[in-house]
């Protein structure tokens, strides 16, 4: 498999999802009909620290929320990118920037050269999943 492959090896999702507990979800709507909103919903209530990017908005899901990754004043593990394609590089040099762990791209973002640059600089990168199925997933793979 190459590291453009938008297919991310099951242990690097389990990894991630194992050993990072603080999660910026870049492009969080405050809208609770949208995926952005009910995946960090889902993470919130599974233990998961949420931090909302949305320059637009001051709170969402009861979190303080950040205009970007560089404004938040703490470290971020992982980078939930809920924006187009054509923010990917932006936000990936962004997670470089503030020290993040990993970047995960949801369903139908796969950006190969950014995932490159990321994993070159070492994060961990998923594309093209949804981090609240592979949570889900792994739980029920543990419970049986």
């Amino acid at each position: 498999m190459t590291s453009d492959a938008p297919n991310a090896d099951p242990q690097v999702i389990a990894d991630i999802i194992k050993n990072y507990r603080v999660v910026a979800v870049v492009g969080l709507s405050p809208k609770p009909d949208r995926p952005s909103y009910r995946v960090a919903e889902y993470l919130k209530q599974h233990g998961y620290r949420i931090i909302p990017v949305n320059p637009g908005q001051r709170e969402i899901l009861g979190e303080k929320c950040y205009p970007s990754l560089k404004d938040i004043p703490f470290p971020v593990e992982v980078v939930d990118i809920f924006r187009n394609v054509e923010a990917i590089p932006a936000i990936v040099d962004e997670a470089l920037q503030v020290g993040a762990k990993a970047v995960w791209m949801q369903l139908g973002l796969v950006e190969p050269e950014s995932a490159r640059k990321a994993r070159e600089a070492g994060l961990q990168v998923v594309m093209d999943h949804c981090l609240k199925v592979e949570h889900a997933r792994l739980a029920e793979s543990q419970a049986k």
